[in-house]
């Protein structure tokens, strides 16, 4: 069953088929981007209601109990409303539910969409073992409401995902007070990557900070603007370095990435590279060291005319002109093996092309300046 999540009456259909017989359950939007509401997992053979709910905003994938990231993308959300949230409430609450594990991540529910939520979680009709609320804006507040929900009902929740927002000293504190509680349930609380920044809306919350690593930089690059802008220009008496580029006018940044990540960098020019690629990318070589020709590193072509990715020496083009807006935004989940580019405009994000992959080590930003050309990375936040 397909329902769309901007039609008319949508929580009405979600309430319905909340309580149905069903195996599977998309929701996606008018766009037809299935989204993320997958009831894979049964209880049981039979069982009048799914036991396994995701609503994720990135369009995940299932696995029969794992979720991970499918090839949709992320700035696509459901946009769960209020109104879904007391769906979802409800559906907690009643005597004939059978759902065991909900996945909310990456919705902007912030702290009056989990308050709601929060009503159905204390309920004593409620049997929910696992709740996901990974990138989803709470706070100290919305953590207050959970940490009363459990205590109302502290039979059945084993496992609170709250990674990737803002609960604060004091709603980390109310949460490891409920952990520790010998009579609630819960045995694992997630809390990592959390602070203000998360409080952002769609991505980003998981927005960093960048600079161009100068031991890196091709002799060929002036780097400027504390090491956030490289300018295609003439040679410089730069120091030999094991880690420079050596024959390509190429730049890594200082920092290398795991978890979730974005950012975004504004090109000018002929010929800009916005990549990312492992610290072991050749330096000195041929093919081994160009952006996108070696299995160490994906790379966005961008010219005037047109875009391309590149991997492994692999090109896909892009039906999409760079006309107006040059500034792009690169989005990781490394864990998920997820890497999408997307033009930034004032419109928003339009996605570009979207990698998976199964990443083995961190990546590193990394830029390609060649002539006529300069990339700056952009403050976000």
């Amino acid at each position: 069953m397909k329902l769309n999540c901007k039609q008319p009456g949508l929580h009405e259909e979600l309430h319905s088929w909340l309580s149905r017989r069903t195996t599977e359950l998309y929701l996606y939007n008018e766009d037809l981007f299935p989204l993320a509401i997958h009831s894979a997992l049964m209880e049981r053979a039979g069982s009048p209601a799914p036991s396994c709910v995701s609503l994720k905003s990135d369009g995940s994938m299932f696995h029969p109990i794992h979720f991970r990231e499918g090839p949709f993308p992320t700035d696509q959300s459901c946009n769960l409303t209020e109104k879904c949230c007391e769906v979802l409430a409800s559906a907690l609450r009643s005597n004939s539910s059978h759902l065991r594990e909900l996945d909310l991540s990456n919705n902007d529910l912030q702290d009056s969409g989990v308050t709601l939520l929060s009503a159905g979680l204390g309920d004593s009709h409620c049997i929910l073992e696992i709740l996901r609320l990974s990138g989803c804006r709470v706070t100290e507040e919305g953590c207050s409401s959970l940490a009363s929900a459990l205590r109302s009902n502290p039979s059945h929740l084993r496992e609170l995902d709250l990674s990737y927002n803002h609960p604060g000293d004091s709603g980390v504190k109310l949460l490891s007070a409920v952990l520790e509680d010998p009579s609630c349930k819960l045995e694992k609380l997630n809390v990592d990557h959390c602070g203000e920044c998360r409080t952002r809306p769609g991505l980003q919350k998981y927005s960093c900070q960048l600079t161009l690593d100068s031991n890196t930089a091709n002799r060929r690059l002036s780097l400027s603007e504390g090491n956030r802008k490289a300018t295609w220009g003439a040679k410089l008496p730069y120091a030999d370095h094991p880690e420079r580029f050596g024959r390509w006018p190429q730049v890594l940044c200082s920092e290398s990435l795991t978890g979730r990540c974005y950012w975004e960098a504004e090109w000018d020019g002929d010929d800009a590279r916005i990549a990312v690629a492992y610290k072991g990318i050749g330096r000195k070589g041929v093919s081994d060291c160009v952006l996108g020709y070696n299995d160490k590193s994906w790379s966005l072509w961008c010219d005037p005319d047109s875009y391309s990715v590149r991997h492994n020496n692999k090109q896909t083009f892009i039906p999409l002109v760079p006309s107006g807006s040059r500034r792009v935004g690169v989005y990781l989940d490394w864990e998920a093996g997820a890497l999408s580019f997307y033009r930034v405009s004032s419109e928003g994000l339009t996605l570009l092309h979207r990698v998976t992959s199964s990443f083995t080590e961190p990546l590193c930003p990394a830029f390609g300046v060649y002539p006529d050309t300069l990339v700056s990375l952009c403050m976000l936040g």
